[in-house]
């Protein structure tokens, strides 16, 4: 039996709920799956923790983190106790420190779901964004000046390096011949004339090795126009931290909502543990309510399974849950009445009698 250690941190707000029902499908799928077994390792780090030691991680969390077989995180974040840029900066640090250079947050509608576009369906969204996870706009390069006063000001510089921009193109291609061969690259080379000239210079130096991939490039002001009017045109796209970053929440909403969206951070060498979580952040609104959507922490805990080499228990979630949308089960967001544990029976109910065989 195949063993592995996954460190869990559930987090803030719905990032509580949702892991535990992701977590719930992960036990239902170990019932019927003897060849593997997850150990899973609770970490009570969020603003809870922040509140009592004055930080929200320990000092040697990196360590802690550094042996896991993965890392599954629900959300991070409660803005009225502690600002967001405390909170998520163990989650900047964690995708930089392990080289999870490969953000990977596809965007699939599934039918029985509804897409806020006209005249489109199931077959028109599928789209996988690859966001450059470890540099771009997200580096902390910069600093304020003459704080406090009427001439205070701040500077924050992005950094793009040449294998940084190699490196997850190359990714992106690989996953576009896994695909539809079909790339686009997202940049803004006709204002940001450095970094993103760079980008289109790295990529030009590439097309020769992927021959078989038609490649298109886009400025994220074009892209965003057209994933609203021709999402069928996308297949992989790959962009910045920052532009990957917002491309997906559209993206995400035009698959029904980002309680269905998947986030993985990858670190392809396996050198270091990867990181699998929600797109939606804790959404302290909702929370304790019991009616979040729990489907997209479900997802990237099936995209967890595949990572880890269960490509098997890993389909049978994916099945599952297209089959409960399919019935036309939905959660309170998506116009449903099923409370998030509700939602999550039927996901586990489908498992049981259709895909764990």
């Amino acid at each position: 039996m195949e063993t592995f250690e996954i460190l869990v941190l559930p987090g803030d707000g719905i990032g509580v709920e949702v892991t535990e029902q992701a977590l719930r499908v992960l036990e239902a799928i170990q019932e019927s799956d003897a060849s593997f077994r997850l150990e899973l390792k609770m970490l009570p780090w969020s603003t809870d923790y922040y509140m009592e030691h004055g930080h929200t991680v320990p000092d040697d969390y990196l360590d802690t983190l550094r042996g896991s077989d993965a890392i599954f995180l629900g959300a991070l974040g409660d803005p009225d106790r502690v600002p967001d840029h405390i909170t998520l900066k163990p989650l900047i640090n964690i995708r930089q420190a392990f080289d999870q250079y490969a953000c990977v947050r596809p965007a699939r509608l599934f039918p029985g779901v509804r897409t806020p576009l006209a005249n489109k369906g199931p077959s028109d969204i599928d789209i996988l964004v690859v966001r450059e996870n470890s540099e771009g706009e997200y580096v902390d390069n910069g600093g304020k000046f003459k704080v406090g006063t009427e001439d205070e000001f701040a500077v924050q510089s992005a950094l793009h390096t040449r294998k940084g921009i190699e490196r997850v193109l190359r990714f992106g291609f690989d996953l576009a011949r896994e695909r539809r061969n079909h790339l686009t690259m997202i940049t803004k080379s006709n204002a940001q004339r450095y970094a993103y000239v760079l980008w289109d210079l790295v990529l030009e130096g590439l097309e020769g090795d992927y021959t078989d991939v038609e490649i298109d490039k886009l400025h994220v002001d074009a892209a965003v126009m057209n994933f609203v009017r021709w999402p069928e045109r996308f297949d992989v796209v790959v962009a910045s931290n920052l532009f990957g970053d917002i491309l997906t929440d559209l993206s995400g909403i035009l698959a029904g909502g980002l309680g269905l969206s998947p986030s993985a951070n990858i670190n392809p060498e396996r050198t270091f543990p990867s990181m699998f979580e929600p797109v939606h952040g804790s959404a302290p609104d909702i929370a304790g309510k019991g009616i979040a959507n729990p489907t997209a922490a479900i997802l990237s805990a099936a995209n967890m399974l595949q990572w880890l080499g269960l490509p098997k228990p890993a389909s049978a979630v994916h099945a599952a849950v297209e089959a409960t949308f399919a019935q036309g089960s939905t959660t309170p967001d998506l116009g449903g009445e099923l409370g998030t544990a509700a939602f999550t029976d039927r996901i586990i109910g489908n498992l049981a009698t259709g895909f764990l065989r």
